[in-house]
């Protein structure tokens, strides 16, 4: 009887290992935007900006058991820009910033995901502002939670690599990098 019971014991194992959250193969696609957030900080003259952008497409395409096929596209617009200060409301569009009459958006665009294990992502892509293409490295972090895949990270940019604050802006009043913050929610298929 007594080797009965250690057998059971590492057959339960396995099976509730199989049953715990994100042990099981999942595919998400179809980014929610409404349920999804898009955010930055910024320093300037020594004060945190917070800001957000309010209208945004993803288009994802990413499977749990082959995340290398995964593609991810994510296309936010310029003009949906909200930022604590109404200076910033004003000048952020113009030319010498996102210039929205001309580059009305933002895309990014994966190229690679690798897995690194624990559902952690890198994510390599090209993003495109104010018609400045440059490859970034995304760190991404999945949680499943109730068949909705919450995909989140976080990424600095330099706002010099797109030309972005030029001219009397392109000092230290704002600082050159622009840390970014998203929270990606898409459904399981």
């Amino acid at each position: 009887m007594p080797p009965r019971i250690p057998r059971f014991t590492a057959l339960a194992a396995i099976a509730a290992l199989a049953m715990a959250p994100g042990a099981q193969a999942a595919e998400y696609a179809n980014v929610n935007p409404n349920a999804s957030t898009i955010s930055f900080t910024y320093d300037q003259m020594g004060s945190r900006v917070y800001g957000t952008f309010d209208k945004f497409e993803g288009d994802l395409d990413f499977d749990t058991t082959r995340p290398d096929t995964a593609h991810a596209k994510l296309t936010i617009e310029l003009s949906s820009i909200n930022v604590e200060s109404e200076d910033a409301k004003t000048e952020l569009p113009k030319p010498a910033w996102f210039d929205t009459a001309t580059y009305p958006q933002a895309i990014f665009e994966s190229t690679r995901f690798k897995d690194l294990g624990n559902h952690r992502y890198s994510v390599t892509g090209n993003l495109t502002l104010r018609g400045q293409t440059r490859e970034v490295q995304v760190p991404v972090m999945l949680k499943a939670e109730g068949g909705i895949g919450i995909f989140a990270g976080e990424l600095t940019v330099r706002r010099n690599d797109f030309k972005i604050g030029e001219g009397e802006w392109a000092d230290s009043v704002v600082s050159n990098d622009i840390n970014i913050q998203f929270r990606m929610v898409a459904p399981q298929r």
